[in-house]
């Protein structure tokens, strides 16, 4: 399961519902056991030809976001993206650019608006798996 904090959560919905392209970045945290606590979040620039229906995350923020994981104790665990008019399901686009290991968050925005946060992780077929997101963290 992935946890992320609801304010959080009202952070990348902030983000994503004014623009009128994919916006993009890092999901930082820890791991227990199964479960993913995201505890941070990080903007990355959108460098995809088409931003509109794409996204694309240059090596230089993958390795600012790294360095960020490691100095500040945290894990990279995943990717945020957003989906213009489409529901938070993961395109093929999606899936050809994702690495194995991490969480990809997809926001879906309907006319500037909000409709629904759903998470994925690559399996063994390099096809993805909804991952389940709870706003609620318990020891």
């Amino acid at each position: 399961m992935l946890y992320i904090e609801k304010a959080l959560v009202d952070d990348l919905i902030a983000l994503a519902e004014p623009l009128k392209e994919e916006c993009c970045g890092f999901l930082f945290g820890y791991e227990s056991l199964e479960d993913r606590i995201v505890s941070k979040t990080m903007v990355a620039e959108n460098v995809a030809d088409n931003k509109i229906d794409r996204f694309e995350i240059s090596p230089m923020e993958y390795l600012k976001a790294e360095r960020f994981a490691d100095l500040n104790n945290l894990r990279l665990l995943g990717i945020f993206h957003s989906h213009l008019d489409h529901p938070a399901i993961p395109s093929e686009s999606d899936r050809l650019a994702a690495y194995p290991d991490l969480s990809y968050v997809i926001i879906s925005v309907t006319n500037q608006k909000f409709k629904d946060i759903r998470s994925w992780r690559l399996n063994a077929s390099t096809r993805f798996e909804e991952e389940l997101i709870s706003n609620r963290i318990t020891n």
